[in-house]
């Protein structure tokens, strides 16, 4: 079933506490794994990248695989600006680097770790548990920002675990983040194409396709309006996504719309949902203007004016 959320806002503000909030009101929706893809200002000077070591990082192997990044990103002539650890999620600033792609892939082949979000803007934070559980574990509810978008998931196809939690970040791409409720039925035959071109994956989830998918558009020199409007065509299935990037937030829905989602825009703000119990905890009480996506939809917003399009 699953259940994903979104929101935009025009200035930055408490955009974890307000996150944490939504996705523990649709938590009924998925009970196994929590996420959050949180968004602050883009850097100049630096970015951030969060890393799985697949292992807890007290331990000797834990240690050995961080050494073992710090070594690679050297390698590359990467600065280190600093690091630290909270459970076995290895997080690290670093000066900015215009090779995302190799040099995410050389961290994840040669350390044996995941990348679970690279870029200058964006921080991927998930893990088995709920929303509450995670946002004590990581500190979500102090974490500031303009944009975010989450997911709680019930495992249907694949095991349950850190990985396979969303959101899924793009991997060789900065900045960009999914989330996605449903089931994409051309799945291998769209991760082959895009195997033979160079990519990698780290996981048997179809929603890590989708994150690749519209980096790869995006790369290409597609507009986010324009990728999204492909997607409708291109991905079968039944899906509802999100995807954010550095300054941008958008949704799309599969032709025939079994997947709910539902949309809240008001002048200094955007947040979309899978129920809207979940965007009343932004509103408590109140009685909100909301409405659901015909199928086939898509929308995009940008941060400077949260001006839609589409």
């Amino acid at each position: 079933m699953c259940g994903i959320a979104g929101l935009m806002l025009r200035n930055s503000g408490a955009i974890g506490k307000k996150l944490v909030g939504m996705l523990d009101g649709l938590q009924h929706r998925g009970p196994d794994s929590t996420g959050f893809a949180l968004y602050r200002q883009p850097a100049a000077d630096r970015m951030v990248m969060r890393i799985l070591l697949k292992c807890s990082a007290e331990t000797h192997e834990g240690k050995s695989r961080a050494s073992k990044v710090l070594q690679i990103l050297r390698g590359f002539g990467v600065e280190v600006l600093s690091d630290s650890y909270t459970q076995e999620h290895y997080r690290l600033e670093i000066a900015p680097v215009p090779a995302v792609k190799d040099l995410s892939y050389a961290v994840e082949n040669q350390a044996g770790v995941e990348i679970l979000s690279f870029g200058s803007a964006l921080e991927i934070i998930k893990d088995v548990g709920s929303s509450l559980d995670i946002s004590k574990r990581y500190g979500i509810e102090a974490f500031t920002g303009t944009h975010c978008i989450g997911h709680v998931r019930l495992a249907t196809e694949s095991i349950v675990d850190a990985s396979r939690a969303h959101p899924f970040w793009a991997y060789g791409f900065s900045d960009v983040a999914i989330v996605h409720n449903g089931q994409i039925t051309n799945y291998w035959k769209m991760k082959r194409r895009l195997q033979k071109t160079g990519y990698q994956f780290r996981t048997d989830n179809d929603s890590e396709l989708i994150a690749v998918y519209l980096a790869d558009k995006l790369d290409r020199g597609f507009s986010l309006e324009e990728v999204l409007a492909r997607s409708v065509d291109e991905l079968d299935g039944t899906f509802s996504f999100l995807v954010s990037t550095a300054d941008g937030f958008g949704f799309a829905k599969d032709h025939l719309a079994a997947k709910p989602m539902v949309v809240l825009e008001k002048d200094d703000m955007v947040a979309i949902a899978s129920e809207e119990v979940a965007l009343n905890r932004l509103f408590p009480g109140e009685s909100l203007d909301t409405y659901e996506p015909f199928p086939g939809a898509y929308k995009t917003w940008q941060l400077s004016t949260l001006a839609m399009s589409a």
